[in-house]
């Protein structure tokens, strides 16, 4: 029955994305002990299209089966959007041919472009081995790409999906931050995603491409509340992900709570989108301080 529960909350719950698999199950506790490591991936997938230009969405779900990674936070994702990618829905594509559980969370949704189409959305994805218990696509500020004078505007587009890693219920948060070489959207959305961290009890993972180098002065309070998986467990590169063709800059994170540690970190030198993938292996620990899930009890 609670199990049932589950389910019928997930889906009643998510006003504006989607969450899949084949089969939503709770995993079995971990036994014995309060420690389980976990591989987590970030990937911005450039809508499918390597870096050669041409689209190939084998070849990401390849990149992702090869490196062993069980948690995946996805960047670029098209779903029905256009030709670039055959108007395919990627998420659903890579879910079905990695047999994993997903969440999508457009940033853009549009009606599509035929009566019987299906809408046309852009956004960010989580994929994941275990169990996505709860999921909500968050707003945080956004200066829209697709209109002709945009203002800064909370939009969604930040997901949040509380995933069910061998008995421990983990926050995890894949972003997509503003391109612009002026910072100010970015210190905006950085802001936005530290009240909804505020809101949401436990130790969280984030992942994602944040369009800045480890100096910029707007990522900072993200460095002070979280641990930089690069740069306590990485090697002794400067971790460049961008672009994959020739790699200059590091703007692709992967951050966890304290509490979390971080065993090994490492990039994978591949050419199926124009950034690389960054993985890291995490080892969590079950305890009481877990997340706040919607329909709690929270008085």
């Amino acid at each position: 029955m609670f199990k049932l529960l589950v389910r019928i909350a997930v889906l009643g719950m998510i006003l504006f994305g989607m969450v899949g698999g084949t089969g939503t199950t709770f995993a079995e506790d971990a036994s014995n002990g309060t420690e389980m490591d976990v591989r987590v991936m970030t990937y911005n997938i450039h809508a499918g299209a390597g870096s050669d230009g041409a689209y190939d969405i084998d070849r990401i779900a390849n990149v992702i089966e090869e490196s062993g990674a069980e948690i995946i936070g996805l960047q670029e994702v098209d779903v029905h959007w256009g030709a670039r990618s055959n108007n395919d829905n990627i998420i659903e594509d890579l879910a079905e041919q990695l047999d994993m559980h997903y969440f999508f969370a457009p940033i853009y949704d549009f009606d599509p472009v035929s009566e019987d189409a299906p809408r046309r959305q852009f956004g960010v994805a989580v994929l994941s081995k275990y169990p996505i218990v709860q999921a909500t696509n968050q707003e945080i500020t956004r200066l829209s790409t697709q209109d002709a004078e945009p203002e800064p505007k909370l939009s969604p587009g930040f997901a949040e999906a509380i995933i069910n890693v061998k008995g421990a219920l983990v926050p995890f948060y894949v972003t997509h931050l503003d391109y612009r070489g002026d910072p100010t959207i970015r210190t905006m959305q950085v802001d936005d995603m530290l009240n909804i961290f505020e809101g949401q009890a436990g130790d969280k993972i984030l992942v994602g491409d944040m369009n800045a180098t480890p100096e910029a002065p707007e990522l900072a309070p993200l460095f002070d509340m979280f641990t930089d998986a690069w740069a306590v467990a990485g090697d002794d590169s400067p971790g460049f992900t961008y672009s994959a063709l020739s790699p200059t800059k590091r703007i692709d994170y992967i951050f966890t709570s304290d509490n979390m540690t971080v065993q090994h970190s490492e990039i994978s030198s591949t050419l199926a989108s124009d950034h690389l993938p960054v993985i890291a292996d995490i080892t969590l620990t079950r305890g009481d301080n877990g997340p706040i899930l919607k329909g709690d009890d929270e008085s």
